[in-house]
């Protein structure tokens, strides 16, 4: 175990097999409350989909209170942790402790996409035009061409996604947990999962065959993955940063 100084924060690298046990640890903290936890994923999710009918403003509202859903999340985690019960109005933890840095973060992930999905628009409107060329010339290598650029987008929408979630994995229980400015967290949060990116392929690996398990029963599954996930977060944290 080597301890990293990332701008004054210090963090560990750990070996690759903790990227398992972050699961376990999770599910460990899972059980101590599981019905309040599978309880406020329902709340989260119902709040999810009541936004995303909001034109523009849900979406927008959506990303910049991730930060501040996923804060609370946290401190509900180490309140579990520590023998206290949860109830539903732990989700408003994070809004009390910690609102306006948490928005900062929700507003640079924000940022964020709207460069992954310009990036994604340039390449996908490239794509959408070649196909309507070979189309009107009958060109079957120019549409394959075509879809092959569109696969590209994807790709690359897919590539740039991952180190904005490297950034943005430690950067909120650093903000609740350690008062680091929300740019410093940024900062930290990415160099932190760099050094340590063998344990998080690990542990996304994990995340993958659990989200297509999770999605099979109507995605019922997911009232238990997406807190479970969030446990994760609070296990890998206290892993690489301590208390």
């Amino acid at each position: 175990m080597v301890n990293i100084n990332e701008g004054g924060v210090q963090a560990r690298s750990v070996d690759a097999g903790r990227g398992i046990n972050w699961w376990s640890d999770g599910w460990a903290l899972f059980q101590k409350n599981a019905g309040i936890w599978v309880v406020i994923a329902l709340i989260l999710l119902i709040g999810a989909v009541v936004l995303s009918f909001i034109p523009f403003l849900g979406g927008l509202a959506t990303t910049l209170l991730w930060p501040v859903v996923t804060g609370s999340c946290l401190l509900a985690a180490r309140k579990s942790e520590s023998g206290d019960k949860l109830d539903v109005g732990d989700l408003s933890l994070g809004f009390k402790e910690s609102l306006n840095p948490l928005l900062v973060l929700g507003a640079l992930c924000l940022a964020a996409i709207v460069v992954i999905m310009v990036v994604m628009g340039v390449l996908g409107f490239g794509a959408i035009m070649g196909m309507g060329a070979a189309g009107a010339s009958q060109s079957m290598a120019g549409m394959m061409a075509a879809a092959g650029a569109g696969l590209l987008a994807l790709l690359v929408g897919l590539a740039l996604s991952i180190p904005v979630i490297m950034a943005l994995w430690f950067s909120p229980a650093l903000v609740v947990f350690r008062g680091v400015p929300p740019v410093e967290a940024v900062r930290a949060s990415f160099a932190a999962c760099l050094r340590n990116i063998v344990p998080f392929l690990l542990h996304g690996i994990v995340f993958l065959v659990a989200a297509i398990v999770a999605s099979i029963p109507f995605g019922l599954g997911w009232l238990v993955l997406l807190p479970l996930v969030t446990l994760t977060m609070y296990s890998s944290y206290k892993d690489v940063f301590g208390s």
